[in-house]
């Protein structure tokens, strides 16, 4: 039987968008199956003593830019440090990727897509004109998948996505969670994999 990882992450995570090819490598090397979980990330820190971004100290913010790039280059993975829209709405993006779910197309795949867009390709995710390229350019019916996200239940189950993540223990983006065991953050894939019984 495939394993299942939990893999909650914010839309606008620049840590979710340096692990996203990683993780979707290892899942499909691991025939793990993989249950996409869109966040709040600003209530998930509320819950559980995060600090956002913007609100950090100066010496916080200049540290998490310098790693972000260090990543980026070790990784080989294009970043933009300050996107144009960045902090941003992460509810439409979020939604979209729910609808993907509830449509039962590729999710992983999408939320990749929306990582890519506000990390490398400076458009705005919280607009739904947008976010009905991203799902068309990723191969899937933008039209549909934005009706369904802008239905009002997207947006309650957004709120117990969130509220089921802090339940989970998840306090940071990205969260992989197997059998009820947590491994935060990309640099821990190796970790994930391990645990998966793909690693060494």
């Amino acid at each position: 039987m495939a394993r299942t990882v939990e893999y909650w992450f914010s839309t606008a995570s620049p840590w979710a968008w340096l692990g996203s090819a990683r993780f979707a490598q290892l899942a499909e090397r691991t025939q793990t199956v993989v249950q996409v979980e869109p966040v709040d990330l600003g209530a998930v820190f509320a819950a559980t003593g995060g600090t956002p971004f913007p609100s950090r100290s100066p010496a916080r913010q200049s540290y998490r830019q310098l790693e972000l790039a260090r990543w980026s280059r070790r990784l080989g993975v294009p970043i933009r440090l300050q996107p144009a829209h960045y902090p941003v709405d992460r509810e439409p993006s979020s939604r979209l990727v729910l609808a993907a779910r509830e449509h039962g197309v590729d999710a992983l795949a999408l939320s990749q897509a929306v990582l890519r867009a506000i990390w490398s390709e400076d458009r705005d995710i919280a607009d739904w004109v947008t976010l009905q390229d991203i799902a068309r350019d990723a191969g899937l019916d933008g039209a549909a998948l934005i009706e369904s996200a802008r239905d009002p239940r997207m947006h309650a189950r957004y709120v117990q996505n969130t509220q089921a993540a802090i339940a989970a223990g998840v306090f940071g983006s990205p969260t992989y969670v197997v059998d009820g065991e947590r491994f935060w953050g990309q640099d821990r894939l190796d970790f994930l994999e391990e645990r998966l019984g793909g690693g060494p």
